[in-house]
């Protein structure tokens, strides 16, 4: 696929039209690799918006068609020649969820005392702590941090690598990170030494490269990902785990729960808790079998 400009692919509609439009991205797979976002634009309208960066002529077809089955209302926006990524970051309000404060450079002086902050430049990377499941993982991470401790911990697409380095800076011995994009790794490893976080991250595709493999059993899995690859993982993610062990599953709509929850519930895992943030849902599941 040839590349293409900086653009972006706007789709409104309803919240309804939006889910199943997304759901549709997500099950297309030459759109695997496209990055999008959904959520609320105007409560008092119900309208919700869909953001989506195309890296390729063949993702900007391959989103309109995508979105041409759903009632929403589709335009493509050139982007300016700017780095308009980290102009658009710049913006962004740092996130607490739970013990967590997640920042960037721009809000160096807002760091509060009494919080794990980690300091995240996302750079061409996805997970600034931003997202509904960024967020989600983060609170569900917390909640679990007040009862058990995780010494060996994998996260599964890593991104920047907040997962991760939110679990190296709460005392896990082993925080492992993996990613398929080689750049995402680049930045996790960056934002890690950044946050004198001891998190590795590995250029890896699936869990069965021996860099993943000599660390397991793990104690727990983040998996930030999309709900078709949650499914195909289910298999994996229970092997990488121990009994007992803990997974934090998100990157799936609320409309996705039902067949991401079943795919590991049949692979022996009992679902514990929900954490929902507009659109986007987050798991927790428990190996038990």
């Amino acid at each position: 696929m040839s590349e293409t400009a900086a653009v972006q692919v706007i789709a409104r509609g309803e919240r309804a039209a939006c889910e199943a439009a997304a759901a549709a991205i997500d099950a297309d797979p030459m759109l695997e690799g496209a990055t999008y976002s959904i959520l609320e634009e105007d409560e008092d309208r119900g309208l919700w918006r869909i953001d989506a960066f195309p890296t390729t002529d063949g993702e900007v077809e391959g989103l309109k068609a995508a979105l041409a089955d759903h009632p929403v209302t589709v335009s493509v926006d050139k982007l300016a020649d700017a780095d308009w990524l980290a102009m658009s970051l710049s913006g962004l309000p740092p996130v607490t969820a739970g013990r967590f404060f997640v920042y960037g450079a721009h809000d160096e002086g807002r760091v509060p005392p009494n919080s794990i902050n980690l300091k995240i430049d996302a750079g061409a990377a996805f997970g600034t702590g931003h997202h509904g499941t960024t967020v989600g993982c983060l609170e569900a991470f917390d909640e679990l941090l007040k009862r058990e401790s995780f010494e060996r911990v994998l996260d599964v697409g890593c991104g920047t690598g907040v997962l991760a380095i939110a679990a190296a800076r709460t005392g896990s011995r082993v925080a492992v990170g993996t990613d398929i994009d080689a750049p995402s790794v680049r930045i996790a490893n960056e934002n890690a030494a950044l946050n004198r976080a001891k998190a590795t991250f590995v250029h890896a595709s699936g869990l069965n490269d021996q860099r993943v493999r000599r660390h397991g059993p793990y104690d727990l899995v983040f998996a930030n990902i999309l709900a078709p690859p949650l499914v195909a993982l289910s298999q994996d993610i229970r092997m990488a785990l121990k009994l007992d062990g803990v997974a934090i599953l998100s990157g799936l709509l609320r409309t996705q729960e039902r067949r991401v929850t079943a795919a590991y519930l049949s692979r022996g895992f009992r679902l514990e808790r929900r954490i929902r943030h507009d659109a986007w849902s987050a798991l927790v599941l428990r190996r038990v079998g």
